[in-house]
């Protein structure tokens, strides 16, 4: 299978080429094009990862079942970037909404996020990518990744993906007054050394923007 991203990081879409016999899963509603004679299928996604993981029901399967190359094109939700990771074994955790697409030796699980993600308005659950394939995921805005030995700070609704070693704790931005009137809130500490991805903007920061003009 040959996969890249286009469009750009404000509007990135997977333009893949699928050879004879070979799968793609992705959330529903991600095709935004394919060639005529793929057979796409929906298979039932789970309650957990449906009611719990802030993804669909179902997701659709999308098999190359003819002799020669067939094209596929899939898209998130919201205009932003998508990252296109290959697994070899290891797992990444996923914030609720982030899935986009897998290839079929990956499975996509939920754990408890703890009371700390759902205070940081990621949710309760986080999903689960493993096994050995590729996957993708994105989120709205530019995607930066970072390296953390330590500590460090995350705004809220700005983390998208982490290693699973890493510990989430929720607390205010600075003080009680400078949390309140700094407009920051709460905050998201994370611990340890692993990898993080977040989101250079947010949609609740969009909705803000957006309520006082409409």
């Amino acid at each position: 299978m040959h996969a890249t991203l286009e469009g750009g990081a404000a509007f990135a879409y997977i333009k893949a080429e699928l050879q004879p016999g070979e799968s793609i899963v992705a959330e529903s509603d991600a095709m935004s094009s394919m060639s005529a004679d793929l057979t796409m299928k929906a298979k039932f996604n789970g309650f957990a990862k449906g009611l719990l993981g802030g993804e669909s029901f179902f997701v659709n399967h999308f098999t190359n079942n003819t002799s020669g190359a067939r094209q596929l094109t899939l898209v998130q939700g919201s205009p932003g970037s998508i990252r296109q990771v290959q697994l070899q074994g290891e797992t990444i955790c996923l914030q609720p909404g982030a899935y986009i697409a897998s290839t079929p030796d990956v499975k996509i699980g939920t754990r408890w996020a703890g009371f700390a993600s759902a205070f940081a308005r990621e949710g309760f659950f986080k999903l689960t990518a493993s096994g050995t394939g590729t996957l993708w995921y994105g989120a709205y805005g530019g995607l930066l990744e970072r390296m953390v030995d330590g500590e460090c700070i995350v705004d809220t609704s700005h983390l998208v993906a982490y290693e699973p070693q890493l510990k989430l704790k929720i607390q205010m931005a600075g003080g009680i007054f400078s949390s309140l009137f700094g407009g920051e809130g709460f905050v998201t500490r994370i611990e340890g050394r692993g990898k993080i991805i977040i989101q250079t903007r947010s949609l609740d920061g969009l909705a803000n923007w957006l309520n006082p003009k409409l």
